[in-house]
């Protein structure tokens, strides 16, 4: 059979549609031209279809609503993907509700004022969906890598135990398909991975950074991050090559949990121990204390090592508040029994299962911490929102913005509390002066945006209306 022609294959498909069989000799056939024109069925369905933004399907047995997305939208894709705006019921769960709001609400009003030069880069897809992580901060030799290996029962690619300050980078165990260690270099550029906004701190911080990944249960759940030992001594006078208490506080913002470790025979809380410790402010909730090698001394010794131990902590913690302190000894050794007796032993016991506890609940409290991290961005972008823009009003519009910059800058602390009684905000939500004075010195101030108060609007309707709605729309996935 020759080739045919678009008007020959119409009419055969007239020919099928009015109940005729299709042979060699259809095209032959007289009547041909009485046939009525082919009908395309289904096609105005497929474009209703594809034209709608979402898609509902019926209650799951829980009577959680779920809803279905359509796949082309993605939260952090194209410019003209972003200008959807979805409606809430859009999202399958909290943490894409979380996704949604940042694109539409929060995002534009960081990247209008800088924010993200000034505290936090912006966030990525990957920093919503990061498993919990939880990270250990001590002097070196206070048991932080071998605190690891006693939760995961093994040692971990890369790891490295001695008395000396062995381990010299900061190392993030992680799940993964084979046990292997990975460049920091090559993770920082890694999409799928929420370690891209430590590339800000450049390359002499990435070489003393790696990703150790291997399989286990516990990593498919929590992933940890090992610190280099704090220095003390003559060591601190030798300066690291990156921002040590820079890392630090950008880890502290993104993790579940801080452990920081002590052991009785290195209770002193150094200067750079004491500046990372400071770099943790706005954080203490996450904060928890534990006294490791506590077998080391015996009944005793251990009360007045506690006593000293909370005394050095209550000179640099400014809280009234008695920060929450596990004593025990966190390795693979058998507890040194003539050196605790049986109440010391029994003591140990239950101090390690609060811990184990305290760990087990991070999974169940992650999603609850997104939330309340992702509420904190929020207002302390909106704050410095009105920093800039009051700092912007400050400046005269033609002459000496110069003179008018280095005066702002030098008097910052009193700008900040006239755009603390100008907008009633409280004063524990403000950035740190020293640092942003350092930030903003890089930058001319009458160059910034003027108020945007739409902006502004949409944040303060994402806290009051959006975020409430999406935590009654979907329950924890954990419970």
């Amino acid at each position: 059979m020759s080739a045919l022609s678009r008007a020959d294959l119409k009419q055969l498909v007239s020919l099928a549609q009015a109940g005729n069989e299709i042979t060699q000799d259809s095209l032959k056939r007289e009547d041909l031209n009485t046939l009525d024109p082919p009908v395309m069925e289904g096609v105005d369905e497929l474009l209703a279809r594809s034209k709608a933004v979402v898609k509902r399907v019926h209650p799951d047995g829980n009577g959680t609503l779920q809803v279905q997305a359509p796949s082309i939208y993605h939260w952090f894709g194209s410019k003209a993907a972003q200008k959807v705006q979805m409606p809430l019921t859009a999202v399958t769960s909290v943490i894409d509700g979380l996704k949604r709001l940042y694109v539409e609400k929060l995002k534009p009003l960081e990247v209008a004022y800088r924010y993200n030069d000034f505290a936090s880069p912006l966030l990525t897809n990957s920093d919503f969906d990061a498993k919990p992580m939880v990270m250990l901060l001590g002097q070196y030799s206070t048991g932080k890598t071998t605190f690891i290996k006693h939760l995961l029962k093994t040692s971990y690619p890369g790891s490295h135990v001695g008395p000396k300050p062995t381990t010299d980078r900061f190392v993030v165990v992680m799940s993964g398909f084979d046990g292997r260690t990975i460049p920091g270099n090559t993770i920082a550029v890694q999409a799928d991975m929420p370690f891209t906004g430590l590339t800000t701190f450049g390359g002499a911080f990435l070489s003393k950074f790696e990703c150790s990944q291997m399989p286990h249960p516990l990593l498919e759940h929590i992933t940890f991050v090992d610190t280099p030992g704090v220095l003390s001594g003559e060591k601190q006078r030798t300066q690291r090559s990156y921002d040590f208490t820079g890392v630090t506080s950008w880890f502290a913002a993104k993790c579940d949990l801080i452990l920081l470790l002590f052991d009785p025979h290195k209770l002193d809380i150094s200067d750079e121990f004491k500046r990372v410790i400071s770099s943790l402010r706005g954080h203490d909730d996450k904060i928890r204390v534990v006294l490791n090698k506590a077998d080391q001394v015996d009944t005793q010794q251990l009360m007045r090592v506690y006593g000293a131990l909370m005394w050095s902590l209550g000179k640099v913690l400014n809280t009234p508040e008695v920060v929450r302190v596990y004593i025990g000894s966190f390795n693979d050794k058998p507890v040194n029994d003539s050196a605790v007796g049986p109440i010391g032993k029994d003591l140990f016991e239950r101090e390690q299962d609060d811990l184990l506890c305290d760990l087990k609940d991070i999974p169940k409290k992650a999603c609850d911490r997104r939330v309340n991290e992702f509420v904190k961005r929020a207002r302390a972008a909106k704050i410095h929102a009105y920093i800039i823009v009051h700092l912007k009003k400050e400046m005269p519009a033609m002459m000496g913005k110069a003179k008018a910059q280095q005066r702002l800058i030098d008097n910052l602390e009193e700008e900040f509390a006239k755009v603390q009684r100008e907008y009633h905000l409280p004063a524990g939500d403000f950035p740190d002066v020293e640092h942003f004075k350092q930030v903003l010195g890089g930058y001319s101030i009458d160059k910034f945006e003027k108020l945007k108060p739409k902006m502004v609007q949409a944040v303060d309707d994402m806290l009051a209306h959006d975020i409430p709605e999406l935590l009654k729309n979907f329950r924890n996935p954990y419970e």
